[in-house]
């Protein structure tokens, strides 16, 4: 089979090319996908540079979501069949023209979506998904807020909150462009903040009588260190995705945590366990899936996709995405 590798293992966007390897065989609780469209990642970008291996165990090549068919099962998979039509997650492999992937890491793929808008799914969703709920554990009345909001984690983070019957959602971002998309699309944020020319803990306190939020989702780090904690509520939940603007912060006031009862929680979902991912992954199916369409659809939850590739482009698609041009997913089409 072909798919996307990198010449001497690591290195930039220059480095991708597209040549034969070995077509994987799958195991007795796999499935061989033949895959249609891939989603690009932050993560790849790292594992390309070196810096982020992928879990033992897990194909060496890039890629961690995608959309495709099902080409051939396992001895001991029941619930799928040749010819099923899916999207999932898996710890690598995707940027290819077939993988292998545990049977459990599978969703059907809706109808009414395209394999680009079903591959732009599982790790934004999923992600957003896992640190809003399982760890944030947002409930319906309460308030959250979302930095880095017009990302692809952010936007279905948005989405997901207001469905789930989150009171004030508040995202934050860089542009008045951006925060108009927040703000604009259907189900966005009800309040939005300009980091960079406002503090968006008067926004927090504005949009929450002053209590603060229950949640905070943070893809940013060190820089919104301080100004997070001032915007939580009593026994608030901050969740930290992505550290961005650096990982050291010069000095934290420990009685604020003491005092509110605070808990800062950390969050991967590539390093979690199998067992976890499949149960994330169903619950997710089972909850929010059917409530996701295409950008020109109509329903609750919308896929924003910033631009589709034939995967004989990866290198302009990554360095799209290193460039910090995408609002919404980028994505690449096998052909």
């Amino acid at each position: 089979m072909r798919a996307v590798l990198i010449k001497d293992e690591v290195g930039d966007a220059s480095s991708l090319y597209i040549g034969d390897v070995a077509t994987p065989t799958p195991r007795a609780d796999e499935v061989l996908v033949k895959v249609k469209a891939f989603g690009l990642n932050r993560l790849d970008i790292m594992q390309r540079d070196g810096y982020y291996p992928p879990p033992p165990g897990s194909s060496t090549i890039l890629g961690v979501e995608f959309s495709g068919q099902i080409a051939a099962i396992g001895a001991d998979v029941m619930q799928w069949k040749v010819g099923d039509e899916v999207l999932g997650l898996t710890g690598g492999g995707a940027y290819a023209e077939f993988l292998v992937v545990l049977s459990t890491h599978l969703m059907h793929k809706p109808p009414h979506l395209s394999w680009a808008q079903a591959a732009s799914i599982p790790e934004n969703f999923l992600t957003a998904f896992q640190t809003l709920f399982l760890v944030g554990d947002l409930k319906a009345g309460e308030d959250v807020l979302i930095h880095a909001a017009a990302s692809g984690v952010g936007l279905a983070a948005i989405q997901l909150a207001r469905l789930h019957g989150a009171r004030a959602v508040i995202g934050t971002a860089s542009s008045s462009e951006k925060l108009d998309m927040i703000l604009n699309m259907d189900n966005g944020a009800t309040h939005a903040a300009n980091y960079r020319t406002v503090n968006f803990v008067d926004t927090v306190k504005q949009a929450t009588d002053g209590k603060g939020v229950e949640v905070i989702i943070d893809l940013v780090g060190q820089s919104h260190w301080a100004k997070n904690i001032a915007s939580l509520a009593l026994d608030g939940r901050m969740v930290l995705v992505g550290v961005v603007s650096g990982t050291i912060v010069q000095s934290v006031d420990l009685l604020a945590l003491l005092a509110r009862r605070l808990r800062i929680l950390g969050s991967s979902l590539r390093s979690q366990t199998p067992a976890y991912q499949a149960d994330l992954i169903d619950r997710f199916e089972k909850q929010s899936l059917d409530s996701i369409t295409g950008d020109d659809g109509v329903g609750p939850i919308k896929i924003s996709i910033h631009k589709i590739y034939p995967w004989t482009e990866i290198q302009e698609a990554h360095r799209e995405m290193e460039a910090n041009k995408n609002s919404g997913k980028i994505i690449a089409e096998i052909v």
